[in-house]
């Protein structure tokens, strides 16, 4: 009988406790709905500037106009809204407004530290963008949650909707889904066909991820992939013909117009910068808000030269066997990164010459083959598995030490046995400049950083340092690096008779030392450069003017990547050793 009572009470105890439980969420949930008003919209409506400095402190750039043109909702073709519904609230005209599911995930992200966290319904987004901030803050999310239930009940959905497409950031500078046609396609909103609207509305998920002009192999089959999930759940909905469906092809943009304030080689500093905000978690539409004061590593002398040396290279033909008279090449393209490997910050980089001309980054983009750069990862993993007592390097250790040395590689670029160890995979100037400095950082990780520091008001956003944890071993890294820097270690210590072979043609310049070589399809000449403090990777791209397509580089090219770097150590050998400062 006791041991009945004891029961009875303790569940009674318990029944109490849920039942105040849920009376205090109800209440705090009244409260709250009653003290949270739908605020005035907020102050990002009005632009400012950004400003970029050098790392002494002269201005690079100042970019900050942005293009607004709101439109009500019945200039937007039917197709083209559903689209944006089909893209990111399938529910919207059957919901309250909110997804408190999505809303609870993306507190818990936050409160644990992780990245921006999706799930929210339109209005959510609305509101976000409309009478908030970009802020990952839990005080900011809570606000939605309440402000977007009160939008629900006294906006309709009509009005939602609009103000959603209106207040968007689509990339390129452009708010709202007129400006986004016009940046994108050059045409009027209402003049676009559904396939259009369906690729302004797979922006919305990462704008400069998704812009085709600049998007890397993977992120053009994400977004090929993100437009079709679009139009895919629009037949589900009934919203499209899957005939029509079928018979659709992806609406290649045009390409954009930059700031005058972007011309020559800022917009391609401005560009790497932008990139690496938003990876450190600022908000695309929040980093477009302006107000920032952006300064970056970039050292005003050294970037001259780099880009003077580039220039000296290009106007001549190289200086091989087959060296001819000094013409002009339109179908070729340069990219270059400096990097100190004992602070990681980026000293110089080289884009191209006119982001006018040539929109697209040479120094961050990856869709030409890594080629003979990816030897010395090779030879690290190679001495890896001779440290862990193996027999050789296999293709997933190769592929793991690559990753290690931060190669974000395609996968499909490991999918035959021989393309990892061949260096088959696409990289970038700034990723193979990242990995030859770690090697020659002793094997601690090095990821490249252009940003020194970005402010805003009160705030100032929290960079990742650029330098971390041993990923090799420091005997690989030696072993490795003195591919390139012809720094060979003592007989024996990586076991008996180990000699270090050659990163494609050896090059000495002043004292310094480099390698470089062609990729095996030829529309690729890399070079890497080792200098004391100073790692610099240089890659001339075939590349057919105006189009874009690959193009096999010719004969004349030979000894040009040499040539741009020698002109590159003479014009900075008089600079201040750099070291770990």
């Amino acid at each position: 009988m006791r041991t009945r009572l004891r029961r009875l009470l303790t569940w009674r105890k318990a029944l109490v406790a849920f039942v105040t439980l849920c009376l205090t969420v109800i209440a705090a949930f009244a409260v709250l709905y009653l003290v949270i008003d739908i605020p005035r919209p907020n102050e990002q409506a009005k632009a400012q500037s950004n400003v970029y400095l050098f790392a002494d402190g002269s201005r690079l750039a100042r970019t900050g106009e942005v293009n607004r043109e709101p439109v009500p909702l019945d200039r937007v073709p039917e197709d083209v809204r559903r689209a944006f519904v089909a893209a990111e609230n399938k529910d919207f005209y059957s919901d309250s407004g909110v997804s408190f599911s999505g809303t609870a995930r993306g507190v818990l992200t936050t409160l644990t530290g992780g990245g921006t966290q999706g799930g929210s319904t339109i209005t959510q987004q609305y509101v976000k963008n409309y009478y908030l901030s970009q802020e990952q803050t839990v005080s900011r999310k809570v606000k939605e949650l309440f402000i977007s239930l009160k939008v629900d009940r006294h906006n309709s959905k009509d009005d939602i909707l609009a103000g959603y497409l209106n207040s968007s950031y689509y990339g390129r500078l452009a708010y709202g889904v007129q400006s986004a046609a016009r940046a994108y396609y050059g045409k009027e909103v209402e003049d676009l066909g559904v396939e259009e609207g369906a690729y302004l509305a797979a922006l919305l998920q990462a704008p400069s991820r998704y812009d085709w002009a600049v998007a890397s192999p993977a992120d053009k089959r994400m977004a090929r992939a993100r437009w079709g999930y679009v139009l895919d759940n629009m037949v589900g909905e009934g919203w499209l013909d899957k005939a029509g469906r079928e018979r659709m092809r992806f609406p290649v943009p045009v390409a954009p117009k930059v700031s005058a304030e972007l011309a020559g080689e800022a917009g391609y500093l401005v560009d790497t910068a932008r990139r690496e905000l938003i990876a450190a978690g600022v908000g695309e539409q929040e980093l477009a808000g302006g107000g920032w004061r952006i300064t970056l590593n970039i050292e005003p002398d050294r970037q001259r030269a780099l880009r003077d040396a580039v220039a000296a290279g290009l106007a001549s033909s190289g200086t091989g066997p087959q060296r001819m008279a000094p013409r002009p090449d339109p179908d070729r393209q340069v990219g270059a990164v400096s990097v100190d490997p004992g602070s990681g910050r980026i000293v110089a980089l080289y884009g191209g010459d006119d982001y006018f001309k040539h929109y697209l980054n040479n120094a961050t983009r990856a869709d030409y083959q890594a080629g003979p750069t990816f030897a010395p990862v090779v030879l690290a993993a190679q001495v890896e598995a001779e440290e862990s007592r193996r027999s050789r390097a296999d293709r997933d250790m190769i592929r793991e030490t690559a990753k290690k040395l931060g190669m974000t590689a395609d996968p499909a670029g490991f999918a035959a046995p021989q393309a990892t160890s061949l260096g088959l995979m696409g990289a970038s100037p700034l990723e193979m400049a990242g990995v030859h400095a770690t090697l020659a950082n002793d094997g601690k990780k090095v990821t490249p950083s252009i940003v020194r520091s970005a402010k805003r008001g009160e705030r100032t956003v929290e960079l990742p340092d650029p330098t971390g944890d041993q990923v090799v071993g420091s005997v690989s890294a030696e072993f490795a690096h003195a591919s390139v820097s012809g720094r060979v270690r003592p007989a024996g210590t990586i076991g008996p008779e180990k000699s270090v072979p050659p990163l494609g043609g050896a090059v000495e310049a002043g004292g310094r030392a480099g390698a470089s070589g062609r990729t095996d399809d030829g529309k690729a000449d890399w070079l890497i450069g080792s200098a004391p403090g100073e790692v610099t990777s240089i890659a001339l791209f075939g590349e057919r003017a105006g189009t874009g397509k690959q193009v096999t580089l010719k004969g004349v090219e030979d000894g040009l990547t040499e040539q741009i770097w020698g002109a590159y150590l003479k014009a900075t050998a008089s600079g201040p050793a750099r070291g770990d400062s």
